[in-house]
C-alpha cells in the first residue's frame, strides 16, 4: 500500500479508494503499526499493546480533521465541537498559499506539527520531496528527545501523518485504515492505555469536500460524523480511571479548508481557513481570539508537558499563554470599513490609517490620492487585506498576527493620483533607556519585492538625527532580531521604518518590541558579616541572635548614605523579610532571632535602592551567609 501520493491524489481520492485503505489496514495490522523501542535502562510501568505507559499527569489530546471548513460548523450538527468551543477557546486564523506552498495536507499538518511554516519544514505538496524534519522535527519527537519516558501516540486515517510527518522516536504510529479504525484505535489506548501525548487524524471530511465540495449535504454529514468521533475520543479520556488527578489539553483543529464545490490548495479564504479550538486548564470558556495560528499548537503542546521551547529551534509558533497582543492589536475594534476597495464585501471591517496610541505615521512625502485604504502606512487584518486581491503574494504574511502595519505601494496605484512614488514612515513611540550599552529590536516582517521599492530601519536617540538599523531591497519572510549600541548617557530611543516603491509589492510590519538588558550595578554592598549568640544554655535547642552587619558603596567605592536595604533570613522554608538604611559610612545592621530548634539558616541580601541607582548584585563580594546556630554560652 503506497503511503506517498501526488497533490492530484489527495485532492481527489474518494471514499472507495479509503476502503481499500480500512481493509489494507485490518488485513495487514503489524505492517501499519510501528512501535519505538524505549531505552532499555529506562524503567517503566506495563506497556498497553506496544504503547509504553506514560509517566506525566499532565497530558494532550490533538484532534485533527482534514479539510474541515469553519464556515459550515453553522450548518452541521456538531454538538462535541460546539462543547468544546463553549468550555474552551475558539481561534480562526489563516494560512499560507502559494508561492509559500498550496494549501494541503502535506504543508498543513507539517505546520501543525512542528511549529513553524512552509518555508522552514519545506513540505509544500503531498510528495514530501525534501521535508526539513531534521532541523524542524514534530512535537512528538521534541518530546521523547527532552525526556524519553514520555509516551506518545500517533493515529491517523492519511499514512503520511503516522508514518512521514511525525517521526520514529514516537512510541507509537499507527495507520488507522479509515476514520472509523482510526477512532477506534486512538479511544482504545486512550481508555485503556496510558499515553502522554496523543495526535489523531481523522480524513473522511476531505473526502466529502473532494466528492460534493464544503457546500454539499454529504460534507455536512461527514462533519456530523466526525463530531461524534471526536466524542467518542473524548469519552475515552474521561473514562480513565485517574482522570480525576490528571491535566488534559485538548486541541481540535484542520490542515486547511474547501472550496462550496469541492477541492483546495487555491488562496480563497474557504481553503486558506483554519482554526484552533483548545479546552484545559487556564483557558477561559467560551473565549475567542484572533492571534492564535497552527503553528501555536506544537508549542502549546509541549509547555503543557512541561518541555520549555529553546529559541534555538526557531519555532514559528508560541505556547498560548505565551501570546501577548501588541499596540496595532488594540485598534481591532476601531477597523474601517472598505472606501475604494469595492471587491470587498460593504461590511467587511478591517483597516484604518489612524495609528495606536504613542505610534505615527509620516506621510508628507506621500503624493495625493491613489487607493485611500493603503495611502501610506495602514493597519488592516489579514482578512481584508489579502482578500483585496488575492495571487499577489500577501498569503504569505503568515507570522504577523491579529492587526498589523502594512505599506502597499501595489495597492494603493491601483487608483490615480498625483505624480511622485509612495513614501510613507511609520514612527514608533518612545522607548525610556536604562543606561545599558545594547538594545535589541525585534519585529515580525514580510518585505516582498515586485518592482522600483525600499525599506529602511531607523533609530533616533533623544530626537537626534535618525541612523540606519536595517535596509530591506529583495525578499524577506522572518521574525527580525537586532542588537544596537546605545550611545553612553542615551535617555531615549525611538524607532522608524520607511518604506517607498513604484507599483511595486509590500511591506508588513508587527510585534515590535525594544528591549534591554539590566544595566550594569551602579551600587554594591561592598561587605557582609554576621554573629550568632546563643540565647540560652550550651547545648540546647534555645533561640539565638544574628546580627548582621553589611556596607554599600557605589561601583566607585564611595559609601552610600541613606540607602534602603532589603535582606531575606531563610529558616525552614519559611521567609522573613528584613529592611535597613545605611548611615553616612555606608553601613547598615540588621538584628533578628532564630526560634528554638533550628540549627541552619541563611541571610541574603536581595535588594538596595538609592536615588534610582542600579543594583542588581553583580559587583557584591558576597551577597547570602550561611548561619549555623552557635555552641557557646548566651550573649
Amino acid at each position: 500500500m503506497p503511503t506517498d501520493r501526488s497533490p492530484e491524489d489527495h485532492l481527489s481520492r474518494s471514499r472507495s479508494a479509503r476502503t481499500v485503505l480500512a481493509v489494507a489496514a485490518v488485513a495487514l495490522p503489524l505492517a501499519t503499526t510501528v512501535a519505538h523501542a524505549r531505552d532499555s535502562g529506562t524503567p517503566t510501568a506495563a506497556a498497553y499493546a506496544g504503547l509504553p505507559s506514560g509517566t506525566k499527569l499532565a497530558k494532550t489530546l490533538v484532534i485533527g480533521i482534514d479539510g474541515a471548513t469553519f464556515d459550515a460548523f453553522s450548518r452541521a450538527d456538531v454538538p462535541n465541537l460546539r462543547q468544546l468551543m463553549a468550555k474552551g477557546l475558539t481561534a480562526r486564523s489563516n494560512l499560507y498559499a502559494s508561492p509559500m506552498a498550496p494549501t494541503v495536507s502535506g504543508a498543513g499538518w507539517s505546520s501543525i506539527a512542528t511549529g513553524v511554516w512552509p518555508d522552514k519544514h519545506n513540505v509544500k505538496d503531498n510528495n514530501f520531496t525534501n521535508p526539513n524534519y531534521g532541523q524542524y522535527p514534530d512535537y512528538a519527537t521534541r518530546l521523547e528527545t527532552a525526556g524519553p519516558a514520555v509516551s506518545t501516540l500517533v493515529v491517523g486515517t492519511w499514512g503520511p501523518v503516522p508514518q512521514k510527518i511525525f517521526g520514529a522516536k514516537t512510541d507509537l504510529r499507527i495507520a488507522g485504515g479509515d476514520d472509523e479504525g482510526t477512532t477506534a484505535k486512538a479511544a482504545d489506548y486512550l481508555a485503556n492505555g496510558n499515553p502522554d501525548s496523543t495526535f489523531v487524524h481523522l480524513d473522511e471530511v476531505d473526502g466529502a469536500g473532494h466528492g460534493t465540495g464544503s457546500a454539499g449535504p454529504a460534507y455536512i454529514k461527514a462533519l456530523h460524523t466526525a463530531d461524534a468521533q471526536v466524542g467518542r475520543l473524548l469519552d475515552a479520556v474521561t473514562s480513565r480511571p485517574t482522570y480525576a488527578d490528571e491535566d488534559w489539553l485538548v486541541v481540535v483543529t484542520a490542515d486547511h479548508g474547501h472550496t462550496p464545490t469541492g477541492g483546495h490548495g487555491g488562496n480563497t479564504p474557504l481553503e486558506r481557513g483554519t482554526y484552533v479550538i483548545a479546552q484545559g486548564k487556564g483557558i477561559r470558556p467560551g473565549s475567542v481570539r484572533d492571534d492564535v495560528k497552527i503553528t501555536d499548537i506544537a508549542p502549546t503542546v509541549l509547555r503543557h508537558e512541561g518541555v520549555a521551547t529553546d529559541p534555538a529551534w526557531n519555532l514559528d509558533g508560541a505556547a498560548l499563554d505565551e501570546l501577548k497582543p501588541d499596540a496595532f492589536d488594540a485598534l481591532r475594534g476601531s477597523l474601517r470599513g472598505p472606501v475604494d476597495e469595492t471587491r470587498l464585501p460593504a461590511d467587511a471591517k478591517g483597516w484604518t490609517n489612524t495609528a495606536p496610541e504613542g505610534w505615527s505615521i509620516d506621510n508628507s512625502k506621500m503624493p495625493g490620492g491613489g487607493v485611500t485604504e493603503w495611502r501610506g502606512w495602514a493597519f488592516a487584518t489579514d482578512e481584508f487585506w489579502t482578500d483585496a486581491e488575492h495571487g499577489q503574494g500577501r498569503e504569505t504574511n503568515v507570522r504577523a498576527r491579529d492587526v498589523f502595519a502594512v505599506a502597499d505601494s501595489d495597492e494603493w496605484d491601483d487608483k490615480a493620483h498625483a505624480a511622485g512614488q509612495f513614501d510613507s514612515t511609520l514612527i514608533s513611540p518612545e522607548y525610556r533607556l536604562n543606561g545599558a550599552e545594547k538594545a535589541t529590536v525585534s519585529y515580525a516582517t514580510n518585505y516582498r519585492v515586485d518592482g522600483p521599492q525600499s525599506g529602511d530601519v531607523y533609530v533616533s536617540y533623544d530626537g537626534a538625527a535618525p541612523q540606519l538599523v536595517k535596509s530591506y531591497r529583495s525578499d524577506v519572510n522572518t521574525v527580525e532580531r537586532l542588537e544596537l549600541t546605545v550611545p553612553a548617557g542615551a535617555g531615549t530611543a525611538r524607532l522608524s521604518f520607511r518604506y517607498t516603491g513604484t507599483n511595486s509589492a509590500f511591506w508588513t510590519v508587527d510585534q515590535v518590541s525594544f528591549a534591554q538588558p539590566a544595566p550594569p550595578s551602579q551600587l554594591a554592598v561592598d561587605s557582609l558579616r554576621a554573629e550568632t549568640n546563643l540565647l540560652g544554655r550550651p547545648g540546647s535547642g534555645s533561640p539565638w541572635k544574628v546580627t548582621a552587619h553589611a556596607v554599600v558603596r557605589t561601583a566607585q567605592g564611595e559609601p552610600v548614605k541613606g540607602a534602603k536595604v532589603t535582606a531575606e533570613l531563610t529558616v525552614d522554608g519559611t521567609v522573613r523579610e528584613l529592611t535597613g538604611t545605611t548611615k553616612k559610612d555606608g553601613s547598615v545592621t540588621f538584628k533578628v532571632t532564630v526560634p528554638r530548634g533550628v540549627a541552619e539558616a541563611a541571610l541574603t541580601v536581595t535588594d538596595v535602592r538609592h536615588q534610582g541607582l542600579a543594583y542588581h548584585g553583580e559587583l557584591d563580594p558576597v551577597r547570602t551567609l550561611d548561619l549555623d546556630r552557635p555552641t557557646g554560652h548566651r550573649g
